[in-house]
């Protein structure tokens, strides 16, 4: 996928863009799993657990000690959101332990998807929105590349696991 140009014609595809795009794509696997059935369930949940599980461990590796020195009460707010990353990784384990034919399966997805969106809007809302308002494009274009390459060679799956992307 192409990165889009920037407002004006700058440069590319800024951090904020890159992550917000990925929370946009998580949203919508969340609902693709919780939607379909066997094979294509287990297809559908094996791509979600493996962009979430890159997502968090670039911006944990990049973003959030750039935003901790960055932002206002920065100690605070990233603490705060790999708190919630703590809780979303050990439900998607727990999903993963679980196996996607479970009756329950889709209940307990729906229920992650709920604390994954109320992460993602509190990142977005507190942490994304004050680096755009702290950092100037260039910083924050490089740290999108930054995290393109940490999400290159993240665990494929939570807890480390490299399974074929």
């Amino acid at each position: 996928m192409p990165m889009p140009e920037a407002p004006g014609g700058r440069g590319g595809q800024d951090v904020v863009e890159l992550l917000e795009e990925q929370h946009a794509r998580l949203r919508r696997l969340f609902d693709e799993v919780v939607r379909s059935e066997g094979a294509a369930r287990e297809e559908r949940f094996g791509e979600l657990a493996g962009l979430l599980a890159a997502h968090e461990a670039a911006e944990e590796e990049m973003l959030h000690p750039f935003a901790r020195g960055r932002i206002e009460d920065g100690e605070r707010i990233v603490g705060e959101r790999l708190e919630e990353e703590k809780r979303v990784r050990a439900g998607l384990h727990a999903l993963e332990e679980l196996g996607v034919e479970a009756p329950e399966f889709a209940e307990r997805c729906a229920a992650l998807r709920d604390d994954l969106l109320a992460h993602a809007r509190a990142e977005e809302r507190e942490e994304f929105a004050r680096l755009r308002e702290t950092s100037e494009r260039d910083q924050l274009e490089n740290l999108a590349k930054a995290v393109k390459a940490a999400q290159a060679v993240a665990p494929a799956r939570p807890g480390g696991r490299r399974t074929p992307r």
